[in-house]
């Protein structure tokens, strides 16, 4: 995936979570578990558009 299509998709999640924030009433403890899964399924998708995933399911500690 080129390098300007993950900043694109990064503008756009990041566009929708602030609307969403803004936008939806919603308990603050709400808010901050739904920012805390966004971000993290998008370091995992991040983690894997840049191969860096496959890596980490092959590495073996120990014997």
């Amino acid at each position: 995936m080129p390098l300007i299509s993950v900043i694109i998709a990064l503008i756009v999640i990041g566009v929708i979570l602030g609307l969403i924030n803004s936008m939806i009433p919603m308990d603050g403890r709400i808010k901050q578990i739904l920012n805390g899964v966004v971000v993290i399924v998008t370091v995992l998708w991040l983690l894997k558009v840049f191969g860096i995933a496959d890596y980490l399911t092959t590495l073996h500690i120990g014997k």
